[in-house]
């Protein structure tokens, strides 16, 4: 049978009730022990005072040479004792016989305890036991005019008053104390009150439950999830927000300036306002980020930013714009091949084969043109098949793709060339309307690749070289579902990353040149 817990507020007040009163207990005793120490120094200057007055009394010392001192030391030594509330007033002679005692009938006995101590001139103060009890004691040399000792005084008081007197303190200190046991108890509650309410009443198996449940859902969705505090600090990273950052180790705990310094996470999560699907780059992934303002009871306590995966999809994207616009060229030119196979059928059925085969020759020459623009490219079949699709999209757009007859392909480009090649064969392109040429540059070897691609388009503004590379700044208008702004940005990072170069120039063509060179490019 299963045993059940104990609840957490049961446990934390049953824990801290017991600190209260061990904490209590220990200050008691420690508090009795002082004051049984303080009434023993008090009674101990009292005796000694008590026994250096009565040593040094002119009747107690003139009655040693009188025929009977214990008659005239006796009644004073016993107005002494009641004066000064002690137990007893011993005097004796040098041998150490009584002179006056509590109990007359021990006048003229020996003292049961050692008298040696007083009578070689020292000054005694302790606990003995002697005839009335134990006690606590001092014993004083009495000395003759001319400074000879000549007896011992000796006042005490029982163990047992010292312990009544400690007895009739310790109600006040008991009460005292329990009364601050009582504060403690109070307050142990209070604060067990007010943990259950910072812990929304859950019981540690409920919070260890939640925290798991927790890791295992932000670690398992397939959504970046950052999260920082109001000091700027990484409170949680999930496992995909560190594979979308590139970064190594979960950076929680380090400050976000050190982990989202790049791609604009860093000013998105300075923001103010909350922002929904935002493109920013990590490295060379573009992802889409949302920024949330966390609170607590309506006070804000940090910020949620969620990442989102869009390289691929701003591909396919950027691909399915590409077919649609080959779609619509295709359902165009159907047309125009119907024409075609009318006409020549119309030379056939009129018995002019000359004019057909002509006519054939003349509209089917585009064969020519393609093994013209991947011929220079062959030694690489990736580079090749690249520029094949990229000729086919243009050609369908109506723009002219040529392959610069400089090119020399005598390494594998690799796909950081393919990257960089690829994006501004893409803005080349989009920027030259119908009937525009696009001429590319490409030249590899073992010590790198360079590529430069010029368009006969409307160029690039001189003031906006500088920042076209940043992500979202373009100078054309919107046009599809994945948005403008990323090919270049992302052509940039490549470049850094290689510790390459990029420079924008006016083309011979009359628009913009582009010339990016990669080097050590791996084979």
């Amino acid at each position: 049978m299963r045993r059940r817990s104990v609840p957490l507020g049961v446990s934390l007040l049953m824990l801290q009730v017991v600190i209260v009163l061990i904490t209590v207990c220990a200050a008691g005793l420690m508090a009795a022990k002082l004051q049984s120490d303080r009434i023993r120094d008090s009674y101990k200057d009292r005796m000694l005072s008590v026994a250096e007055s009565v040593a040094r009394l002119p009747t107690v010392v003139e009655a040693f040479d009188a025929p009977d001192p214990a008659g005239t030391i006796q009644p004073l030594a016993q107005l002494i004792r009641n004066a000064s509330n002690v137990t007893y007033v011993v005097v004796t002679d040098r041998t150490g016989v009584r002179y006056a005692h509590p109990d007359p009938a021990r006048i003229g006995e020996m003292v049961s305890t050692d008298p040696s101590t007083a009578l070689s001139g020292r000054v005694f103060v302790g606990t003995e036991t002697g005839t009335l009890g134990t006690s606590l004691r001092a014993k004083v040399p009495i000395r003759s005019p001319d400074g000879e000792i000549i007896g011992m005084a000796s006042v005490g008081i029982l163990e047992s008053q010292l312990a009544a007197d400690l007895a009739e303190d310790l109600p006040e200190l008991i009460g005292w104390l329990a009364a601050a046991a009582l504060v403690g108890v109070l307050g142990a509650a209070l604060v067990t009150q007010l943990v259950r309410k910072r812990t929304f009443k859950l019981e540690p198996a409920e919070i260890a439950q939640l925290l798991e449940t927790r890791d295992a859902m932000l670690h398992g969705i397939r959504e970046g999830v950052v999260a920082l505090d109001d000091r700027e600090r990484l409170a949680l990273v999930n496992d995909e927000a560190v594979r979308l950052l590139g970064l190594t180790e979960d950076p929680t705990g380090r400050p976000a300036a050190d982990v989202l310094e790049d791609g604009g996470l860093l000013d998105l999560a300075r923001g103010v306002d909350d922002v929904v699907d935002r493109l920013v780059l990590a490295g060379e992934r573009v992802l889409v980020a949302n920024r949330t303002t966390a609170k607590t009871h309506g006070r804000p306590v940090g910020v949620v930013l969620t990442l989102r995966d869009r390289t691929e999809l701003h591909d396919a994207l950027r691909e399915l714009d590409g077919q649609r616009t080959v779609t619509e060229v295709l359902r165009a030119q159907a047309h125009e091949f119907t024409n075609h196979l009318h006409v020549i059928s119309g030379l056939v059925e009129l018995d002019r084969r000359e004019d057909a085969v002509a006519y054939i020759e003349r509209v089917g020459g585009a064969g020519s043109v393609t093994s013209g623009i991947i011929g220079g490219a062959m030694a690489d079949p990736a580079l090749a098949a690249l520029l094949l699709a990229k000729s086919s999209t243009a050609h369908e757009r109506g723009v002219a793709l040529r392959l610069d007859p400089a090119s020399t392909v005598d390494a594998r480009t690799g796909d950081d060339a393919l990257t960089v090649l690829g994006n501004l064969l893409d803005n080349a392109v989009d920027a030259v309307s119908a009937g525009g040429t696009v001429r590319v540059l490409v030249r590899s070897d073992t010590t790198g690749v360079r590529v430069v691609v010029d368009d006969d388009g409307p160029g690039v503004e001189r003031s906006q070289r500088g920042r076209i590379f940043t992500l979202g700044v373009s100078s054309k208008a919107p046009r599809g579902a994945h948005g403008r702004g990323i090919g270049l940005a992302l052509v940039s990072r490549v470049v850094t990353r290689r510790n390459g170069r990029v420079e924008i120039s006016d083309s011979e063509l009359g628009g913009a040149s582009f010339d990016v060179w990669l080097p050590e490019v791996a084979r």
